[in-house]
This record gives structure tokens, C-alpha cells and sequence, in this order.
């Protein structure tokens, strides 16, 4: 790497989030802040930071023309873009509260937030969107303005609710200076709703402060440089990557590059080549996936020849964090990386220098792998309620088993069955008209419980299991399910996986099979994928059952999985089985399979059968 150069907006220089963006539009005003795909030109469109300083000004004077006051809620429901930094720093700079909603989610569930947050003002992604969601709008009485971000070349944007309004309609022609203001950073500047697993979501107050400090301290453990290049794909509306995909490149002058789906990211990878990617477990799984299918039609030959370079790369980077001694296989690294781990990684774009990987755990055989390829995969670890992060690994002091040391200025302790407990400035304020909630989570002193179970090692926070995720077997076994079934979904047969067996005597999972991967699988057995009957095939049951006992064969006697139950319909946002940022729903699940699972219990824990493969 040729000479980068270090810009960080240090903590003192502005108080509030619209006052770090003043200072990078003052600093680097020519510099390229962002990229994104015009699907009309089929080209990427760059704009420099005072481009887009002079969207906001003129995005304000909209926002200005409905009688908003600070303090006021304003909700988002668009795709990442740069139109979703330019409204929310549009409204930040007038003292206004963002409430950012994901676009895939319930309409049901994006009533129950605008009405709970009394948000005012709505922008959605186009007419059509809002369609979907105004069927659901009687109760958010609050809500008096509805803008539509399509230009309505379609001829959709006419509607007959007097609310709704294009935004390019109002839009002055000429530029509109940036608003200044002396903001408070203790303001509320966000709230964020949690994915609502077990309820309905509640609404995280986050303050100026609470948002920037953690943007701004994970500026002190990884080094991030203008010239980075961030690949934006997980939704704004979720705050890892708002914090870590948004406010930090900010603050570091870095430009930011809005993926077009994550259906193209493998695409827009290539065509990025960025040097940083913040991404959840399930994208490096999918890249593993795709390797692990494509070495099995190669050679035994190149088989072993990928293996060795991951084996070789793994012990260099044990050296490099002197966990290791040196061997003398490391003297093949420069050759070993030319011949293989440089093609696998160019199709990640060829110039990842830093991957943050977190949301959940990253399978250790995953985490091997790219490590092991020469990508330094950093998990890291922490809650909407934390502005998000709590810790991360660092380069020079990684443990991909761990989620790191805590950010500076973080405070770590244990509580009652090893729970984490958390303090420092991104704690949140509360949630949004609910004390008792908040006093359920928040000591008076700020001590926030996490609900993680964890273990603290030298310096490092590990993982151990949920407070809540635990399956109590019959015999009194304590069975944590979420690793299995990270393990089980790691095999190409299943896309989706849940644990059961609370209170009952054995485990049985959930599965949802992959299209593909069961149309190879019914055909070998000379089955109709398509027909439902198929599934309740013995042989399939015994194929399934084989490659479920090889993925957890791991984990401890007790904690096996003897009965299956099969599906080929995916758990999605809309129908209700995942939360909008993809967490199971678990149960839902059960209610949707309570017959099928009360029917293997009936019938007990299922005998050793003809495997097959």
C-alpha cells in the first residue's frame, strides 16, 4: 500500500452528528464521498462531499416548509443510497429525531413504529412502496406528510391522500446553504427499534453523543484512511452499518461505495474492489459455501493444494499474532498465495484490507478460511442499545474464537451467570416511552444488560451463549442452540435451521432445505422436489439425518439431534418468521410446525436407518 493519509475528525471538533459532517464537507469538500449505481445510465455515479452538502441544504429547506421543530420524529424507508445520508443529515442539521425503518419489513410492524415514535414525516423509496405500506396508516394519526423519492416518470406518483407529495416536486432549483446550528450532543438524534424476536420491537434512544463516540473510538483501534473504499450492503436502518458503514467513513474522509442488492454483491465486489467491508456472518458463509461447492467438482489434487494454502496461511497468521512458532512451510506463503489465495480473493474485489464481521457468531471453519486466505476477518460484538459496538478485534490482536477487547472507553463486567454487563457513552438513553422496559436493562448507575453470557480472557470478550437461548432438555441438560445450528447450515442442504426439544427428552431441528441443493438430492433418489410427499421419504430423512449428525458430530452426547423436520418454504420478513434483520423468530417458528413437531416426539427419537449421502 502506497501512502495513505490519516484525516480523523477527533472528538472535540464537532458535538454533534450534522456538526461531523460540516467538518468533512469544510475539510475535504472535492474529495469522493460516495458511489452508487444509476440504473438509467447503468453507470456509477460519484458525488464529492460538497455535492452532497448541497443536497442537504436543499432537502432542508423541504423539511423546513412542514413545520417541523427540533425534536421532531422524521421516518426513512429507503434502500442505502445516498439519498438516505442526505435526508438524515438533512434532518439532523434541524434538530429533528430519525426514525429509520427497513424496506422489507412488515407493513404492519412500520405502522406500529410510526405510531409508537409519533413520527410526523415519512420519505419512501416510491409510489409503489408506499402503497404496499398505506393500507396500514389509520393509526399513526401523527404522521402528516408522506414524500416519495421516485421522480414519477412512471406516472405512479399521483395519490389521492392529500399527505403524499413527490419529493422532486418540492425541491428548489438553486443551492440551499447547509443549516449551522450549536446542537446539544446529548439531543436525541435517533431512534432505532430493535428486530422484535420475542415482541413487539421497542424504540432505542440514541443520542448524538451516544452515536459519534463509538464511531469516533473505533477510529482510535483500526486504522481507516481516505483512500478506504467501504462497500455498502447491510441496511442503513440497522445500526452497525450506520455507525460503522456511515458515520465512521465520515469521520475518516473515507468514500463509501451503496451496493445495488445483496443479490449483486458478488458483482458490485468486483467492480468496487473496496479495501473495507462490514458484513454479518451469513455473507462470509455464502462465499464459503460457493468455495466448498466448486472445490468438490475440482481434482483431489487441487482439493489438498487449497487445504495446504489455508493450513499454511493459518499457522502465518498464529505467528503474526505469536500464538505460533515459525515453520519452515511458511517460506512457500509468497507462492502459495500467487497460485491461490490471490484468485479466490479477487473475486471479493482483490483489495480488502479489513473485514468486520458482526451481528453473530462467525463459524470457526469460515473464520479459518479467510483468515487462512490471507483476509483479516475482525469479529466484533455489540447491541442496538449500544450505539452498536461493544468490542472488536483489532489487526494485531485478533482472535477470530473472540469478539476483541472493548472499544476505549467501554467498561466491561460479569453479573449474576457470567452476563455481560456494559458501560461507557454509547450506552443508550433508554427506550422510547417505556420505563419499565428500560429499567429492566439500564441500572440507575448506566450498567446495561446485554443478555449475553460471557467469559472474559485476557482483555477479550468470548461468547458463551444467550441468557434466554437455552433449550432445558427433560434430564435437566442445558443445550445452547444457536451454534448448532449455525454448524448445520454451514452443509449446502440447508438454508435455514432450528433447534428444538424445550422440556422434551432429545433434540430435534427445524430445516429448511435449499432449492438446489434438495433438487440434486431428489433426483439422485429418483424423488419429485416438487411434490410434498417427497419430503417425508425415509430416504431422504435418512440422507438429511447423516449430513445434520456430520456438522454437529462435535458437540457433546446429549446435545445430538435425532429427529428432523423438513421444508422447502424459507422463513422470510413477510411471512412473519424473521425478524428485518434476518433473526428467527423462534416462536413463530414453533407455531408453524407445532403439528409436525409434536408428531415426532410421538413417535420418538428415530433408530439407526441405511445412511444416504
Amino acid at each position: 500500500m502506497s501512502v495513505w493519509t490519516r484525516d480523523v475528525i477527533g472528538p472535540g471538533v464537532a458535538q454533534t452528528l450534522d456538526g461531523l459532517f460540516r467538518e468533512r464537507v469544510h475539510r475535504t469538500p472535492e474529495a469522493l464521498a460516495y458511489r452508487s449505481f444509476d440504473r438509467g445510465s447503468s453507470q456509477w455515479r460519484d458525488l464529492t462531499w460538497s455535492e452532497v452538502a448541497r443536497e442537504v441544504g436543499r432537502w432542508q429547506l423541504v423539511l423546513g416548509q412542514e413545520g417541523l421543530h427540533p425534536g421532531d420524529r422524521v421516518a426513512l424507508a429507503l434502500r442505502n443510497s445516498p439519498e438516505w445520508v442526505i435526508f438524515d443529515q438533512a434532518a439532523l442539521g434541524l434538530g429533528l429525531v430519525t426514525v429509520p425503518l427497513y424496506v422489507d419489513d412488515r407493513p404492519d410492524n412500520v405502522a406500529h413504529i410510526l405510531k409508537d415514535s409519533g413520527a410526523r414525516l415519512l420519505l419512501v423509496q416510491d409510489a409503489a412502496a408506499w402503497r404496499r405500506l398505506a393500507p396500514h396508516f389509520a393509526e399513526a394519526t401523527a404522521l402528516q406528510r408522506v414524500l416519495l423519492l421516485s421522480d414519477g416518470r412512471s406516472g405512479e406518483g399521483s395519490s389521492p391522500d392529500e399527505r403524499v407529495a413527490e419529493l422532486s416536486q418540492r425541491l428548489p432549483g438553486e443551492t440551499q446553504p447547509l443549516a449551522v446550528r450549536d446542537g446539544d450532543p446529548d439531543a436525541l438524534a435517533s431512534i432505532v427499534y430493535t428486530s422484535g424476536t420475542t415482541g413487539r420491537p421497542k424504540g432505542v434512544m440514541l443520542s448524538h453523543r451516544n452515536i459519534s463516540s463509538v464511531a469516533q473510538a473505533a477510529t482510535q483501534v483500526i486504522d481507516i484512511y481516505r483512500e478506504d473504499v467501504f462497500l455498502s450492503f447491510l441496511p442503513l436502518s440497522h445500526m452497525l452499518e450506520r455507525t460503522g458503514g456511515y458515520y465512521l467513513p465520515l469521520i475518516t474522509g473515507s468514500t463509501v461505495a451503496f451496493s445495488r442488492s445483496v443479490q449483486q454483491l458478488a458483482e458490485d465486489l468486483e467492480q468496487v474492489r473496496p479495501t473495507a467491508l462490514i458484513a454479518v456472518p451469513r455473507i462470509f458463509e455464502r462465499f464459503y459455501a460457493r468455495i466448498q461447492q466448486q472445490l468438490e467438482k475440482g481434482s483431489p489434487l487441487r482439493r489438498r493444494l487449497f487445504q495446504y494454502t489455508v493450513n499454511v496461511g493459518w499457522r502465518r497468521f498464529e505467528v503474526q499474532q505469536r500464538r505460533a512458532s515459525w515453520s519452515p512451510s511458511l517460506l512457500l506463503w509468497s507462492l502459495l498465495r500467487r497460485l491461490v489465495a490471490e484468485k479466490v480473493l479477487a473475486r471479493m474485489g482483490g483489495r480488502l484490507r479489513i473485514a468486520v464481521s458482526g451481528g453473530a457468531a462467525l463459524p470457526a471453519p469460515v473464520a479459518r478460511l479467510f483468515v487462512g486466505l490471507g483476509l483479516p476477518v475482525l469479529q466484533g460484538y455489540g447491541l442496538t442499545e449500544t450505539s452498536p459496538v461493544v468490542s472488536v478485534n483489532t489487526l494485531n490482536f485478533n482472535d477470530p474464537a473472540s469478539v476483541g477487547p472493548p472499544l476505549p472507553g467501554i467498561e466491561l463486567r460479569l453479573g449474576e451467570d457470567s452476563e455481560l454487563l456494559v458501560r461507557g457513552p454509547g450506552v443508550m438513553r433508554g427506550y422510547w416511552g417505556d420505563e419499565q422496559a428500560t429499567r429492566q436493562v439500564l441500572t440507575r448507575d448506566r450498567w446495561l444488560h446485554t443478555g449475553d453470557k460471557v467469559a472474559l480472557r485476557e482483555g477479550r470478550i468470548y461468547i458463551t451463549g444467550r441468557l434466554k437461548d437455552i433449550l432445558v432438555l427433560s434430564n435437566g441438560e442445558n443445550v445452547p442452540p444457536v451454534d448448532m445450528e449455525v454448524a448445520i447450515t454451514l452443509d449446502d442442504l440447508f438454508d435455514q435451521a432450528m433447534v428444538v426439544g424445550e422440556g422434551r427428552a432429545f433434540l430435534s431441528a427445524v430445516l429448511v432445505l435449499n432449492a438446489e441443493e434438495w433438487g440434486r438430492l431428489a433426483e439422485k433418489l429418483r424423488l419429485d422436489p416438487a411434490a410434498p410427499e417427497s419430503l417425508e421419504d425415509p430416504r431422504v430423512a435418512s440422507a438429511a439425518q447423516a449430513r445434520v449428525d456430520r456438522q454437529v458430530r462435535g458437540f457433546p452426547g446429549y446435545a445430538k439431534i435425532r429427529r428432523l423436520v423438513l421444508s422447502t418454504e424459507a422463513w422470510t420478513v413477510d411471512n412473519g418468521l424473521l425478524t428485518p434483520t434476518m433473526k428467527v423468530r423462534r416462536s413463530r417458528v414453533v407455531e408453524r410446525f407445532q403439528e409436525r413437531i409434536d408428531k415426532v416426539y410421538e413417535e420418538g427419537p428415530t433408530r439407526a436407518r441405511r445412511r444416504v449421502a
